[in-house]
């Protein structure tokens, strides 16, 4: 039995506003942390009518004033957008105002386009070449100061933020081992490089101050339902919204259909299926039979899950179907 957690984008549907996407996600929050889900984080992306996850930390604020045990966090804050200084104190306050709760997931891709990624102001060369001295930075504001620093982030200092590194490379997994740091793998929409990328952490990791063990987390799509065919109609709108990426097309996030017939070249489809080939879509059986599987290939320590589903009816139904599962173990006071 290992841990569960839930990984928000806060979508925004169709026919839905951004003031709806993150009610949802509070009511979702709530609903995880009542079932007993370890944490829930919040992914950053910009420029994404889908999406209102933009501003991460607010965001996470906002699922923290609604929840009060659950761990919140990101999953992640694309470090090479933003200074490690604001970071710091963005994650410092949260911290300040959920103590002993907040996660501070990285990752180094934009999460975004790259014209987007360009108004961010991120320089698109040396931000992802810096990242490990950027993590080390970030590390060294949230932890105690040393006699005369001269740059201080307050709040921050001291609150010693536990901080993840995100991959769908192999990149990450090194970094990781050799920081001594949690890792969590994206194969929730990354799957081709999460054995290698697992066993490359696992067999360089380095104790830490942190951590005197690896500890991985493993992401997978996740859509619960009462039968088999309910789930498959939910899952649609995911399939759709990766069809549209590819496409290049911005829109919110689609309602479910009852067939993708039509809406999917064949190329398409299988481009889809192969990206999601981790999800676990379906009545509880059949979730048993696709987690234990991914569980036990993974060996992992935690999972994590993301739950685009368009009602929030159904999600919130969803959410509690995965807690039900017997590989869950409940987070208890």
């Amino acid at each position: 039995m290992i841990p569960f957690s839930i990984l928000d984008l806060s979508p925004i549907g169709e026919g839905r506003s951004a003031t709806d996407a993150l009610d949802e996600s509070r009511r979702l929050a709530i609903k995880a942390e009542e079932e007993g889900y370890q944490r829930v984080w919040l992914a950053e992306h910009h420029g994404m009518p889908g999406i209102a996850s933009a501003a991460t930390a607010i965001v996470i604020g906002h699922i923290g004033q609604a929840t009060k045990r659950i761990r919140i966090g990101s999953g992640g804050i694309m470090l090479p957008n933003h200074s490690p200084l604001v970071v710091a104190e963005q994650f410092g306050t949260l911290a300040a105002l959920f103590p002993g709760r907040v996660d501070l997931g990285l990752g180094r891709a934009p999460g975004t386009d790259m014209r987007t990624a360009q108004a961010l102001r991120r320089n698109m060369d040396a931000g992802v070449d810096n990242f490990p001295n950027d993590i080390l930075e970030l590390k060294h504001l949230l932890g105690t100061p040393v006699e005369n620093q001269a740059i201080l982030a307050v709040p921050g200092t001291e609150t010693n933020v536990p901080v993840w590194l995100l991959g769908s490379s192999v990149y990450s997994a090194h970094l990781a081992a050799a920081l001594g740091l949690p890792y969590a793998f994206a194969s929730h929409f990354a799957p081709d490089m999460l054995f290698e990328a697992l066993n490359i952490y696992r067999e360089r990791f380095q104790p830490s101050e942190t951590l005197d063990r690896p500890y991985v987390m493993v992401g997978v799509m996740g859509v619960g339902a009462e039968t088999d065919e309910e789930a498959k109609r939910l899952f649609t709108s995911s399939q759709q919204q990766f069809v549209n990426l590819r496409k290049n097309v911005r829109s919110k996030f689609p309602q479910p259909v009852d067939t993708m017939d039509g809406l999917w070249s064949d190329i398409e489809r299988i481009n889809v299926e192969h990206t999601l080939r981790f999800a676990a879509v379906g009545a509880p059986a059949t979730l048993e039979r696709q987690l234990g599987d991914f569980l036990r290939d993974t060996a992992a320590d935690e999972l994590i899950v993301s739950m685009p589903i368009h009602d929030i009816d159904a999600r919130l139904r969803s959410v509690e179907i995965f807690a039900n599962l017997s590989m869950m173990r409940k987070v208890v006071d």
